[in-house]
């Protein structure tokens, strides 16, 4: 692991460093620069110093891995609810605790979230560390990260996962900086191997390959895990754990983010939230093809997506888009509708309960993950597929 260190000999109190910082981690002492946890190692420091006090020197971290045990999830709640990315996260690290025989735990950081936490035990948690303060009710970086960073000092999990959402991409870069171990992102698949160590299986190159990354010599080890790609938790009935209410220095927390408003976007369902999605891509040829998608959608009673190669092209927003650089989705019902299957699409939906495809080329990707294939000219294809349904065929 990398670091920033001063040498107190050739630092001459000027303070340039402490002004240049952006994250304000760096103070004087006694006119000696003192690098702060906040690091983030960007090295706008070491640019600025005239007399070459301040460096980055590769420090090795010593670690006891046998002083880690257990699985810690981040319950993110936004406006007091639980996301549903937590409860795929339960389900997969109660799998990984499981293989390893030690316990399963969860940290909610919010206003009133105690009941959630009882919740939660439900869902195979072990222990439930809740963080109940009003700062906390809305989510302010600096705070989530010093509380988060803390509790990790503490318990020492060996394995830490967040989800891959806008809070968790934010939130879990800033923690493994302060903590001083790995992270991988985006993962799609976490396993346990034969030396106990976790597995982190993530596209890389554009997802034309998936990499699977070992953190051997640090813990926590740390994965982002997008949601709607692993299995929601079930309510286990009778399972006991308990619900740790944990204390901070609330006044000693620092905040440098002050929210004078929010408010929700309202608007056509999310497709990572649809149970029925049909998707266009390339092979409709023009973005008049998504009426007739549309159409579709709409007598299925399900929402449009679309390939990346159609949002590129600009047929269509980016939120409509499915795919590993888009949305991953899991539906009941997934029809794709001129998409050749790349591996960064397939990724993004091949966990949907039934894939159907369409698609003139009988030799496209797509057909190997689809449940039921339709080789034939879409625009002769999806209107009787309309007609049938709208005659209740």
């Amino acid at each position: 692991m990398a670091e920033v260190r001063v040498t107190p000999e050739k630092c001459n109190g000027c303070g340039a460093c402490v002004e240049v910082c952006p994250y304000q981690c760096i103070t004087l002492e006694d006119d000696i620069a003192v690098i702060g946890e906040g690091c983030t190692l960007c090295g706008a420091c070491i640019d600025e110093c005239s007399t070459g006090a301040i460096e980055m020197v590769r420090a090795k971290k010593e670690v006891d891995l046998t002083d880690h045990q257990g699985v810690l999830v981040f319950g993110e709640q936004v406006d007091g609810t639980l996301s549903p990315v937590v409860f795929e996260l339960l389900g997969k690290g109660r799998e990984l605790a499981d293989k390893l025989g030690e316990d399963l735990s969860c940290v909610i950081l919010g206003e009133k979230m105690e009941g959630a936490g009882a919740d939660l035990i439900s869902f195979g948690a072990d222990k439930v560390y809740v963080y109940d303060n009003p700062l906390l009710a809305s989510f302010r970086i600096d705070p989530y990260t010093q509380i988060l960073s803390d509790l990790v000092k503490d318990v020492k999990p060996s394995i830490f996962l967040l989800g891959a959402t806008n809070l968790g991409r934010s939130i879990a870069p800033r923690l493994a900086v302060r903590i001083r171990t790995g992270l991988t992102a985006d993962c799609t698949g976490l396993d346990i191997d034969e030396k106990g160590n976790l597995l982190q299986t993530r596209p890389a190159f554009g997802g034309n390959v998936m990499a699977t990354i070992l953190c051997e010599n640090n813990r926590p080890q740390m994965a982002n895990v997008r949601y709607k790609v692993m299995k929601r938790a079930e309510r286990m009935e009778g399972h006991e754990g308990e619900v740790l209410l944990r204390d901070a220095d609330w006044n000693a927390l620092e905040d440098r983010v002050e929210i004078l408003k929010s408010e929700r976007e309202s608007g056509e369902c999310s497709i990572t939230e649809a149970d029925i999605i049909v998707s266009g891509g390339r092979g409709l040829g023009s973005p008049d093809g998504f009426k007739l998608i549309q159409g579709l959608a709409d007598a299925l009673g399900g929402v449009v997506g679309a390939s990346r190669c159609a949002v590129d092209d600009g047929w269509i927003a980016y939120r409509h888009q499915v795919g590993l650089s888009g949305r991953t989705v899991r539906p009941k019902i997934y029809v794709a509708c001129g998409i050749s299957g790349s591996v960064q699409h397939l990724a993004g939906m091949q966990t949907s309960d039934l894939i159907i495809a369409i698609n003139k080329d009988p030799n496209a990707p797509i057909f190997k993950v689809a449940d039921y294939g339709i080789v034939g000219d879409l625009y002769e294809v999806v209107p009787r597929i309309i007609e049938a349904l709208k005659n209740g065929g």
